[in-house]
């Protein structure tokens, strides 16, 4: 039996790197999020947002642990499996990397220890500077593995000699025409994920008779804040899309599954698109919309997939359905933003149950949502790994098919094993909930923050 070793590699990375975006983005909501209770516990002196901030504490720590053990897979993974990825463009991408170690790890765990350790040994003011330092570590590593990813999808700043990438313009390679907003979708999609995670916490906890403070908190703080930034998330994926249909047509064309350039594009709801007939089956669509979304006019045009060679299109099937499994999760958190902010206002959001089950079930969305769009970029960039410039074939290492299938199916064996303990633990804590205080009430004077119905 003869293995593909492309396509193995391909599924292996794919495989590793989806298990380890997860934890990097929760740790990137729950850093800021951790910052945010530690100034209202310091403005206000209520114990309740102490309590939570050492409940998420440990959630965080599990979950940087994690992000820190499948981040160093991925760097051998870019050695071992992509070697040519590493020789021709490692001159450019290599330091990029460095300087997120450089940076953002070496903040974050200067000031992790004091954190999560330093609570009962340092002042409060010294303890508020470590949890924003490991806060503001998270978005400057989110800076740097973005621009590299990035300089993929839209290299820039480069000379192409000997068959290697150089820089010539680090501003150009870093600050590419895609990274601004991939930047920002990816940081508010890390926000998004979390806020849902601590409002689904919330309201399970909720559902089991615990109406405390502490409970209504967190469901309080999840949805405010998601009725408030999944609009804007919104936004900057509008942004981001007008940005990729203008520096990589062919992803978008493949997003839609539009096959024939036309003005007045429709949007496709829901088709099967057949890349053999290059047509697409049971078609559901509204017409002209296509084009407003993507050009902002109905009479605009949209290039369609026939206007690529056709070695040069991504797997239609799959960029076509990831895309819209993650606009579904994104207009379900709007949804469920808007609705939760109703029940806030109305006084009604503690003791309407339906809503306590609707939140615990959208919990995980987020994270569906940032698999699904991490899928729709590195699939839909296919079949370059550097856009344009390397094809995917050509940055593979020299494998056998049954080395990778070997080394592949120990990966699953191994994720499954490790991570589904750590992600056991990370619910056992999640479903034990902020049980304790723990120390002194400290003496404040400062107003308390009341919410409705408390």
């Amino acid at each position: 039996m003869e293995f593909d070793a492309l396509l193995l590699s391909r599924i292996q990375f794919a495989f590793t790197i989806s298990f380890h975006i997860v934890f990097p983005a929760i740790t990137i909501g729950l850093a800021s999020y951790l910052a945010l209770l530690e100034l209202l516990w310091l403005r206000t002196g209520e114990a309740r947002f102490r309590d939570l901030y050492r409940f998420f504490s440990k959630l965080f720590a599990v979950c940087f642990g994690m992000g820190v053990v499948s981040g160093v897979v991925l760097s051998y993974q870019i050695g071992t499996n992509w070697s040519g990825l590493s020789q021709a463009a490692g001159n450019v991408m290599g330091p990029l990397l460095a300087y997120e170690v450089l940076t953002a790890f070496f903040l974050e765990a200067g000031f992790l220890g004091v954190m999560l350790f330093g609570w009962d040994k340092v002042g409060p003011r010294l303890h508020f500077l470590a949890t924003c330092m490991v806060a503001v570590g998270t978005l400057i590593s989110a800076f740097w593995i973005l621009s590299a990813n990035s300089w993929m999808q839209t290299p820039a700043g480069y000379a192409f000699e000997n068959g290697e990438f150089r820089a010539t313009d680090w501003l150009a390679a870093v600050f590419n025409p895609s990274f601004p907003y991939r930047l920002v979708h990816m940081v508010l999609a890390a926000f998004l994920s979390t806020s849902l995670l601590v409002g689904g916490i919330g309201a399970w906890h909720l559902l089991r008779g615990r109406e405390e403070t502490r409970t209504r908190t967190m469901v309080a703080m999840s949805v405010l804040f998601v009725a408030v930034v999944a609009p804007l998330q919104i936004v900057a994926g509008d942004l981001h899309g007008l940005n990729t249909r203008e520096h990589q047509p062919v992803k978008v064309a493949a997003m839609e599954a539009h096959w024939e350039t036309q003005r007045g594009a429709p949007l496709i709801l829901f088709a099967w698109p057949d890349e053999s007939s290059e047509s697409n089956d049971f078609v559901l669509e509204i017409p002209k919309l296509g084009s407003l979304i993507l050009t902002h006019s109905f009479d605009g045009e949209v290039r369609g997939l026939k206007s690529f060679p056709e070695d040069e299109r991504p797997p239609v099937a799959i960029v076509f359905w990831s895309f819209r499994i993650m606009v579904a999760c994104g207009l379900a958190m709007l949804a469920l933003g808007w609705i939760g902010a109703f029940l806030f206002f109305r006084r009604r959001l503690y003791d309407s149950r339906w809503f306590h089950w609707l939140a615990v079930l959208a919990s995980p969305l987020g994270i569906v949502a940032i698999l699904a769009g991490w899928v729709t970029t590195e699939v839909g960039r296919q079949p370059w790994v550097v856009y344009g410039l390397l094809r995917t074939a050509d940055a593979l290492a020299p494998l056998s098919g049954s080395s990778v299938a070997l080394t592949l199916a120990g990966f699953v064996v191994v994720y499954c094993g490790v991570f589904g303990a750590g992600i056991w633990y990370l619910l056992r804590i999640a479903r034990e909930g902020p049980s304790w205080a723990g120390g002194p009430e400290p003496e404040i004077s400062a107003p308390a923050l009341r919410l409705p119905g408390e």
